[in-house]
């Protein structure tokens, strides 16, 4: 495995490689992301406590969930980037770090909005919400780890430390409501034995939780091969690029 994936440990190949994921995901995620909510705020039947207020978990729901997968994500590839030397999975930690915290900043202002009407107050300090409010901090902090030292690989081997000691943080926001009293409901769609939710509201979000991972997905390539040219911006293969883009554009 590790003798086919070589190759695309080439900055060139992985550049190449991650723009064209991003090409092909963007658009699906748009699409998907478009028919679920089209779906899920306009046609899924009102809940029959909440009412419309429920319709906001179509993108609270899966901004919360990738929250944390994001920073799993990251986390792993901190991990390798540590113990194996990979500089690629260093600079796919710095790609990643931004759109978690834009992911975990959207899951708290939406479950804001959701918590005024049905919990009757904006916030509370209760376990999944410190939790998740702990998870933004992670994030804003492997990314100023990495912009706070001038040499940047040392700025990037401390952001993946961070991105790994910070994963036990994860599990703490996902077993929150099981492991202590809170104002926050329980699991309704990970019993996938059966969800407590109607399958006519359950469809479209379970569209936009997918749509959202492939979201994420392509901004991270878009950023990964933002980084990489950055990081190579003194080789050759960079500058024939350039040169050739820069041709292109005046034919």
């Amino acid at each position: 495995m590790f003798k086919w994936l070589h190759p695309y440990a080439k900055p060139e190949k992985a550049y190449l490689v991650s723009l064209g994921i991003f090409r092909i995901l963007m658009p699906i995620s748009l699409i998907g992301l478009i028919v679920g909510s089209i779906w899920g705020l306009v046609f899924a039947p009102a809940d029959y406590q909440q009412g419309d207020s429920f319709r906001i978990m179509y993108i609270h729901v899966p901004a919360a969930i990738w929250s944390m997968g994001i920073y799993m994500s990251m986390g792993i590839a901190g991990f390798c980037a540590l113990v194996w030397q990979i500089k690629l999975m260093e600079l796919s930690v710095i790609a990643m770090a931004p759109i978690g915290a834009v992911f975990t900043a959207v899951a708290l202002f939406t479950g804001a909005l959701w918590g005024k009407p049905m919990w009757g107050t904006w916030w509370v300090w209760d376990a999944r919400l410190t939790s998740e409010l702990i998870l933004l901090f992670l994030y804003l902090g492997v990314f100023a780890l990495f912009h706070s030292f001038d040499d940047k690989r040392y700025g990037a081997k401390a952001a993946c430390i961070l991105a790994v000691i910070g994963m036990v943080n994860v599990p703490i926001i996902h077993y929150s409501v099981e492991w202590w009293n809170t104002l926050h409901q329980g699991a309704s769609i990970t019993k996938f034995d059966k969800p407590s939710i109607a399958g006519e509201m359950l469809w479209p979000l379970l569209i936009n939780i997918f749509s959202v991972m492939l979201f994420f997905i392509a901004l991270t390539c878009y950023r990964f091969s933002t980084e990489v040219l950055r990081n190579e911006s003194h080789r050759k293969w960079v500058l024939d690029l350039v040169n050739q883009t820069k041709k292109d554009k005046q034919a």
